[in-house]
């Protein structure tokens, strides 16, 4: 049983529908997680508890990583690349009075703006994506890691990732350690991580 605060992976792990009306351009931290199609284990494998990339899995890693070079803003944290699917989360700058959930430049701060208060905003303007926001980092950093898969020779039929991603607002600093912790300690848990398909 896991205390409100406390991160649930079965719980977190839910696919994700986006809150009607909301921002996610808006500034706090967001935890991701991007699978595989079909679950296949493309990216690496795990051997006595660590993560072995293989050359796709060190392309998504260098795609993720440079996420910040690309949108203004936006900073990592945790974050690690598993056989078939990846975690991490993505830091969007707060504003002073604004931020939800964690807050990335002030730790100390415990829930000061709950995901549920956060100000409503369209998620697209006149059918065009937020710039800066999650969905449209995501679709990027899905799009560039498909591309230069596909160009070494890699996922066949050219689909490299699920269609969707899941994601969740970290709500305090307090639910920011434990999904840090869930990250970190991942590759450990592999074998009855509920993605685990076995090589």
């Amino acid at each position: 049983m896991t205390t409100p605060n406390q991160y649930d992976p079965e719980q977190h792990h839910r696919r994700s529908i986006r809150l009607k009306g909301y921002d996610y351009s808006w500034p706090g931290a967001y935890f991701i997680t991007v699978c595989v199609h079909d679950k296949r284990c493309l990216l690496g494998k795990v051997v006595d508890g660590k993560m072995l990339s293989n050359r796709y899995g060190r392309v998504v890693a260098e795609c993720w990583h440079g996420i910040p070079a690309h949108f203004v803003g936006a900073t990592l944290d945790q974050w690690v690349i598993m056989p078939n699917h990846m975690h991490g989360i993505i830091m969007l700058a707060t504003r002073p009075t604004h931020a939800v959930g964690a807050r990335h430049a002030v730790p100390s701060v415990d829930a000061a703006y709950p995901a549920h208060a956060a100000p409503s905003h369209p998620e697209k303007q006149f059918g065009q994506s937020i710039s800066g926001s999650i969905p449209t980092i995501i679709r990027s950093f899905k799009s560039a890691a498909t591309k230069r898969i596909n160009e070494s020779g890699g996922a066949p039929g050219g689909k490299l990732w699920q269609r969707n991603y899941w994601e969740h607002i970290v709500r305090d600093e307090r639910e920011l350690h434990h999904i840090r912790e869930y990250i970190q300690h991942n590759p450990i848990r592999w074998e009855s991580d509920r993605l685990y398909r076995s090589p």
